[in-house]
């Protein structure tokens, strides 16, 4: 790809040293709230290149911000470098095969996305600087992503207060703007308490709070035959009570994702599973505690962003590989099914189905197709800012996210190739908004009125502190 514009030259001056920080995460995968050594590598790149740095953002000691330029507006881009459990997996081979049995991994990709995110800021810090453009770039390094809701807790508490718009990425393997549909989600835990008794001479005595979670789980059930089509519930046993079947179980605790299309109607939801709750605790006798864990909104679509967001992939085009990587994306291929290769091509109707293992074109603006929803904490930042999200392609078509082979492919030369995209992608939208304030302008007057009619409600409640981590103990 020929460069169009003088501040994708900063990217590719900075890129060696950004590929180099997004290996390293790889290789120290750190789930939500505890990526200290992850945050620790953002910060020392932010101090490296020059940014004014500020640690512990919204009291999150995983969360790092740092800041260049000076007067006119802010740009915020949202990097991210939380991995997931059970995901260990060697880099560079298509078999699974762990590093650390049971260990991390980075299995949706976000090594390449805070390291890219990063790239696209130290390449707009060097570009007001030689300009002389007046306007400051933030970049957010921002934890768990994954499940705990870092951002939501970041909005809240005014960490985006001063941002003028927002722009962020994420792996995937086809190039386009991000659809803006997402699902608002809460997370919470419900733990049944009972009386413990000998399950067999006694029983009579005890009130088993395994009884009462199996029985949630059974009305849950039944709920979610009377909610809407797109809403999901999801469940995980945190504490099953103990391995002894000759106990009546005391305790209980089990995890409750809650998902619907908007806020409201999630809200709704989650009162009713709560009332469920209640029910099997009451056939039961025993008690049941309701925590929140972590909850997310609904994205706010900003048409003015993503259009210019998709300008500018037209202008940079597709990513640029090369026969290597697709020799390795078909390797990855051979290890999935006929249906995972064909699921994101139901996401883009416009697109027919290639004979290719790695996506090197774009995806046309809005492309219809079946919609294929999850939910994240960058929808928050949304109604907070005008923000975009751009996919680009990192890993071969097909890939499921939160897998090993996600994981597999996360420090390869295609992936590296796709994260310098996306951050050229990323700096060169956030310059046209520097040097454009009735742009920018326009993105912020569109979010006005948005929130007009619909006022944003944080999902979290008031009183609630983000699930941290304790420092591990230096080895």
């Amino acid at each position: 790809m020929r460069n169009t514009h003088p501040i994708l030259d900063h990217i590719d001056h900075h890129r060696d040293d950004l590929i180099g920080l997004a290996d390293r995460v790889w290789g120290m995968p750190e789930t939500l709230y505890a990526e200290y050594r992850s945050c620790a590598e953002h910060a020392q790149m932010l101090r490296d290149k020059g940014f004014a740095l500020t640690e512990n953002v919204a009291g999150i000691p995983t969360a790092v911000m740092g800041e260049a330029g000076t007067g006119g507006p802010i740009i915020a881009i949202l990097g991210e470098y939380d991995a997931l459990p059970g995901l260990s997996q060697q880099a560079g081979i298509a078999e699974p095969h762990p590093i650390e049995a049971g260990g991390n991994g980075h299995g949706c990709g976000h090594n390449l996305l805070g390291s890219a995110a990063l790239l696209a800021a130290c390449a707009l810090k060097d570009w007001l600087a030689e300009t002389g453009t007046p306007g400051r770039v933030r970049y957010y390094g921002c934890p768990a992503e994954e499940g705990g809701a870092a951002k939501t807790f970041m909005v809240r508490d005014g960490a985006f207060a001063d941002v003028d718009a927002a722009i962020t990425w994420h792996p995937d393997c086809m190039t386009r703007v991000d659809d803006p549909e997402s699902l608002a989600n809460t997370r919470m835990d419900f733990t049944f308490h009972g009386r413990a008794a000998h399950a067999a001479a006694s029983p009579h005595l005890g009130r088993s709070a395994l009884d009462a979670a199996e029985l949630m789980s059974v009305g849950v059930n039944y709920l979610r035959e009377h909610v809407p089509q797109d809403a999901r519930i999801h469940y995980a046993y945190l504490d099953a009570g103990g391995p002894a079947p000759n106990v009546v179980q005391a305790k209980a605790r089990v995890r409750y994702s809650i998902r619907a299309l908007h806020l409201a109607e999630m809200l709704s939801i989650v009162e009713r599973v709560k009332n469920v709750a209640r029910g099997a605790a009451l056939m039961t006798d025993t008690t049941v505690e309701m925590q929140v864990f972590s909850a997310v909104s609904n994205n706010l679509v900003n048409e003015v962003m993503d259009r210019t967001m998709d300008r500018v992939l037209q202008e940079i085009g597709g990513v640029p590989f090369d026969t290597a990587d697709h020799d390795f994306a078909r390797a990855i291929q051979a290890t999935l099914s006929p249906a995972d290769i064909a699921s994101p091509y139901r996401g883009v109707a416009q697109i027919p189905r290639l004979d290719q293992a790695l996506f090197d074109g774009l995806i046309p603006l809005r492309p219809g197709g079946e919609k294929m929803i999850g939910s994240t904490d960058v929808s928050d930042v949304t109604w907070a800012v005008p923000t975009t999200e751009v996919l680009v392609a990192t890993h071969a078509i097909g890939t499921p996210a939160h897998s090993w082979q996600i994981v597999a492919q996360g420090k390869s030369p295609a992936a590296h190739k796709g994260m310098t995209h996306a951050a050229k992608a990323m700096a060169r939208c956030a310059q046209m908004l520097f040097a454009d304030p009735a742009l920018l302008a326009e993105a912020q007057a569109e979010h006005a009125a948005r929130l007009a009619v619909t006022p944003y409600i944080c999902p979290l409640p008031a009183d609630l502190a983000p699930p941290l981590q304790p420092r591990p103990t230096p080895v």
